[in-house]
């Protein structure tokens, strides 16, 4: 039997007992027989299930009282560009549509829409209320078809409920990054049905969603993070006077 040479067999011995250390947090030393561990110092939901995954950062983002919701949402035909502060009590940010951009501010159940003149030139089909309107606050009544369609983009729980949507069979599909972040990836449908980027860091929060059907792809940022909503001064006000355009 051939003797192993003595300063060989310390560095084997040191080796055996550095791979043999239980490593807090479960994380796993490069070179030791099993790779770098991509879920190693992470929040664990990588190494779960897509079902799973997806229940985990639906009640992460049901239990946040805030979100920056930005990105393209199609619908109906029509896209929308969104640029929203959201948060239980109310909402602000722009929204702009067929090249037309408006900002919406939602305080409590109180909705209003500031927008510059050609906003108000399309809508108006004249220029009669431009004067007045350009860029002051209108407040949209409640029983206005506008209060409905627009009051949704300001609304926390409404986007995403009807944003965080995977359609058909879920599954994982590896690791990636989302700004920064390193996120887990599921799909509906391999993809088809739409992928939604869940964050690994803290909260399991959604950070990009891709829609199925090409309907627009959304990025989530500032979780929990909060801001403030507040009325505007009555010399920022006006009436418009007759029910608001929604198209």
């Amino acid at each position: 039997m051939t003797a192993i040479p003595r300063g060989r067999a310390r560095r084997t011995v040191l080796v055996t007992a550095t791979c043999a250390v239980a490593v807090t947090g479960a994380m796993v030393l490069s070179g030791c027989g099993g790779g770098d561990d991509p879920d190693a110092g992470t929040n664990g939901v990588g190494r779960l299930p897509a079902d799973k995954i997806q229940t985990r950062t639906r009640a992460a983002a049901d239990g946040a009282t805030a979100v920056r919701l930005s990105g393209t949402v199609v619908t109906s035909g029509r896209t929308y560009q969104l640029d929203m502060q959201l948060k239980d009590n109310g909402g602000t940010g722009s929204v702009t549509s067929q090249g037309a951009t408006f900002k919406l501010l939602r305080v409590g159940r109180e909705l209003y829409l500031k927008a510059d003149a050609d906003f108000w030139n399309h809508a108006d089909g004249s220029d009669g209320a431009t004067g007045k309107l350009d860029g002051k606050y209108v407040k949209v009544p409640q029983g206005d078809p506008a209060y409905k369609k627009f009051s949704g983009f300001t609304d926390k729980d409404v986007l995403l409920d009807g944003l965080l949507t995977l359609h058909g069979a879920l599954a994982t599909d590896g690791h990636h990054a989302e700004s920064g972040t390193p996120t887990i990836r599921i799909t509906g449908d391999e993809g088809t049905g739409g992928t939604l980027d869940v964050s690994l860091q803290g909260r399991p929060y959604p950070l990009r969603l891709v829609r199925a059907g090409d309907a627009g792809t959304l990025r989530f940022a500032d979780w929990d993070k909060d801001f403030t909503v507040k009325k505007p001064s009555t010399s920022e006000t006006v009436d418009y006077g007759k029910q608001l355009p929604t198209s």
